[in-house]
């Protein structure tokens, strides 16, 4: 600005035409003035302040985030923006521009839809200029107040869910063929001393005289881990307006998980993905404020990625330390890759009887999309083909999926 300044000055001079000469002396005070001067101090105290800091799936929250300047000049420009969480979605801008004086404050407010998950703030962005804009000073400042929202939503029961054949000692609902104390016929055995009489078969008592017991169909517990597919490549979905396919796999657990709870069998939770996201198999209502907490809030089934290394090898050899012996495992992944295929197959070779819940993430409005929905058809048959159950699980309710799967299976 300085040099452009001094052309109409030196025409000026030439010329002899005073006019010039002050356009370019007003040009050469303004950047001496911008050169000389020094972008203000940040001193400033920021709070933030969420109306509900626990909210439901879906309420909007409203974020107040209040600015006070707590220097001793003036701020002529100063601009703020809120650190908003990637997976939360911000209804208007979460930004500030002001002018503030000593001892002032100025208010931001902004809106967010809750989503599952513990969504932290990151710090936020303060910018401060001097009056000409030459000269900037930018920081990243904490906030005071709440900075963290967490959204946890309720589990609720889906339809009872078909298990495999493998089940504990304990008693549940799932048939075997061993005969005792159940429902069903299983044989009669001769009577033994201590058997309960309303085991005994008194029909053929009085037929023949001789004493025999009634053997009936055992119902035991099954020991479940829930192992949700949260690899970044499962993060897929049909358009950028539905949820994507991990989001809708915690989904499918958490109506998994207490259907499981409440028929008795033991259940644990585990993520196929970065970071050590495991819950060993238990009961009671202690295990399932655990089970909640676990997939509304752990980091590795975040409603975004997380971005970190995953070794999937390492994962399966620690994934198979962790399983006990008994456990079945119900794996829910979009089976984006051949990789998920594997994991599912190989779990079921170990001893572990794999039920696979598969959200579709494909769409079919593009060649690229539809060549990818074969793809994914391919692998939901080489797994059916293997004797692994799979539910291909569409737009439908889960329960109405689920009741249609048990109707196919049980054939």
């Amino acid at each position: 600005m300085a040099a452009l300044a001094l052309v109409p000055v030196g025409l000026g001079v030439l010329l002899r035409h005073p006019p010039l000469v002050l356009v370019g002396a007003l040009g050469v005070a303004f950047a001496a003035f911008a050169r000389g001067d020094t972008a203000p101090e940040i001193d400033v105290a920021l709070e933030r302040e969420l109306s509900d800091p626990t909210p439901d799936p879906g309420d909007t929250v409203t974020v107040t985030l209040r600015v006070r300047n707590e220097g001793d000049g003036v701020l002529p420009d100063l601009r703020v923006v809120d650190g908003v969480p990637a997976a939360l979605a911000a209804e208007g801008p979460a930004r500030l521009g002001t002018a503030l004086r000593p001892g002032r404050t100025a208010t931001l407010r902004y809106e967010v839809t809750a989503v599952r998950g513990a969504h932290e703030w990151d710090p936020v962005h303060v910018l401060a200029r001097n009056p000409s804009g030459s000269r900037e000073r930018d920081a990243r400042l904490e906030a005071t107040g709440t900075t963290t929202l967490r959204c946890t939503p309720e589990l609720e029961a889906s339809s009872s869910l078909p298990l495999r054949g493998l089940t504990t000692v304990y008693s549940g609902r799932v048939p075997t063929d061993v005969g005792g104390s159940g429902l069903e016929f299983h044989s009669t055995r001769e009577y033994r001393h201590g058997d309960p009489a309303k085991r005994v078969n008194w029909a053929r008592y009085a037929r023949t005289g001789e004493l025999s017991t009634l053997e009936f169909r055992e119902e035991r517990a099954a020991t479940v881990v829930v192992c949700i597919d949260a690899r970044e490549e499962a993060y897929l979905a049909p358009d950028a307006e539905s949820a994507n396919a991990v989001e809708r796999s915690v989904e499918a657990a958490s109506q998994a998980v207490p259907a499981l709870l409440d028929s008795g069998d033991r259940v644990g939770v585990a993520a196929f993905g970065p970071g050590d996201c495991w819950l060993d198999p238990g009961v009671g209502d202690d295990h399932a404020v655990r089970a909640r907490e676990l997939l509304a809030t752990h980091p590795a089934l975040a409603p975004t990625p997380a971005g970190e290394r995953f070794l999937p090898t390492t994962w399966v050899r620690r994934f198979r330390r962790w399983l006990p012996a008994d456990a079945q495992v119900l794996f829910c992944t979009p089976l984006p890759d051949d990789y998920a295929v594997t994991v599912a197959r190989r779990l079921d070779a170990y001893g572990h009887a794999v039920t696979v819940v598969s959200p579709d993430p494909t769409a079919d409005d593009t060649p690229g999309h539809r060549l990818s929905r074969v793809e994914r058809a391919n692998r939901v048959s080489r797994l059916r083909s293997a004797g692994i159950r799979v539910l291909d699980w569409g737009d439908e309710p889960l329960a109405t999926e689920l009741e249609r799967a048990s109707a196919r299976w049980s054939r």
